[in-house]
C-alpha cells in the first residue's frame, strides 16, 4: 500500500508548516488528488489515520479535492477532459502529448490552532 508511503510524506510536510506557523494543532488537511495519481482514496483516508497518531495532527479530518485529468490538443488548440486517461482529442481524434493536469498529489491546505 504506497498510500502509507505517500501519507507520511505529507505528515513530515504538515508537521513542518505547523512548527513553522506556531500551530498547537492540526485540525484539517486538504489533499489535491488528481484522477492519474494512482490513490486509492479510502486506503489514504486510512493511512492518514495510522500516520497521524500520536502527533498533533491526530483526530485531524482529511479533506480530499479531487482533480480531473485534462490534457491540451495542439492542432485544436484547446483543453479537453482526458476521460479515463484517454489522450485523444474529442474535436480531431489526434492524440495529445501534453497532460495539463491529472496527476497531482498536493498539501492544498491545513487549518491549524
Amino acid at each position: 500500500m504506497h498510500e502509507l508511503s505517500l501519507m507520511d510524506a505529507v505528515r513530515e510536510q504538515v508537521l513542518e508548516q505547523a512548527a513553522l506557523h506556531g500551530a498547537g494543532r492540526i485540525d484539517a488537511i486538504t489533499l489535491r488528488v488528481g484522477s492519474l495519481a494512482g490513490v486509492e482514496i479510502e486506503a489514504l483516508r486510512l493511512a492518514h489515520e495510522v500516520v497521524m497518531a500520536d502527533t498533533i495532527a491526530a483526530g485531524s479530518r482529511l479533506e480530499i479535492e479531487a482533480v480531473e485529468a485534462a490534457c491540451f490538443c495542439a492542432a485544436c488548440e484547446q483543453p479537453f477532459a482526458a476521460r479515463d486517461g484517454c489522450c485523444a482529442c474529442p474535436r480531431c481524434g489526434r492524440i495529445s502529448r501534453e497532460l495539463l493536469r491529472g496527476r497531482e498529489l498536493q498539501l492544498a491546505s491545513m487549518d491549524i490552532a
